[in-house]
């Protein structure tokens, strides 16, 4: 029997401030046009929603949020840092990466000096 080899696409995870949502999207939009398999944040705590209508519904939400979003960084061959504004959560999410070797690319290079 012969095995087949198949190509599969490199995947890219979305980093960044979900004040950037919309640009995510199009970041999104861009990177599949590529060819590339697009992983995301999945939840906007900043955007109004059943689930998180509460303080307490955040508080419990939000550590396993950025659980699963290191794990998308782990699954992932590259990130794409999303925005213009790199906050203490994203610059954790960027030394995360770095520390598995992922390459980092920005949508805004110039604040790449920032993440430093």
């Amino acid at each position: 029997m012969f095995a087949l080899l198949v190509h599969e696409p490199p995947v890219v995870v979305l980093c960044g401030s979900t004040r950037f949502m919309a640009e995510m999207i199009e970041a999104n939009a861009q990177e599949t046009a590529a060819g590339r398999i697009v992983l995301a944040p999945g939840c906007d705590l900043k955007t109004p929603h059943s689930l998180w209508n509460d303080p307490a519904a955040v508080e419990a939400l939000k550590p396993k949020l950025d659980a699963l979003h290191r794990a998308k960084i782990r699954a992932a061959d590259e990130v794409l840092v999303v925005g213009d504004y790199i906050g203490t959560s994203t610059r954790a999410e960027i030394e995360y990466a770095r520390q598995l070797g992922k390459n980092v690319r920005y949508t805004h290079p110039e604040v790449e000096e920032t993440a430093e």
